[in-house]
């Protein structure tokens, strides 16, 4: 059961994330040459990965999740410091907030569901 509920958490902390880019993307990254692209494959990418989790018993789709995580708050923790791609960000938008919550939550839940994994393989 808390695996279920661990996996349920992780895909919508990957389809949180995807929801905010696509609103951004629509918002003002259609028009980047770089970032706009990105954004999108943060999109699809966001709602495979859920997809790979929630049908796939593997830790695959959990890793791809933590590193989805990561990855996508480096390029925004880029965009606040030292811009990304002509991007520079202020984190004033809720956008910015769900984004970071989101991104969050796949790298906390997705490692708590790699951890429940290993912990329950154990117990075999």
């Amino acid at each position: 059961m808390v695996g279920w509920i661990l996996r349920a958490l992780v895909a919508l902390g990957l389809l949180g994330s995807a929801w905010v880019h696509w609103v951004v993307w629509q918002d003002w990254a259609k028009d980047m040459a770089v970032v706009g692209p990105s954004f999108l494959v943060n999109v699809v990418a966001g709602v495979v990965i859920a997809i790979a989790v929630l049908l796939w018993r593997s830790p695959l789709p959990a890793i791809a999740a933590i590193a989805f995580g990561l990855a996508t708050l480096a390029a925004y923790a880029l965009s606040l410091t030292v811009g990304f791609f002509g991007v520079q960000e202020q984190f004033a938008t809720s956008e910015e907030v769900w984004g970071v919550i989101t991104e969050l939550g796949c790298v906390v839940f997705g490692t708590a569901l790699l951890l429940t994994r290993d912990r329950t393989r154990a117990a075999v």
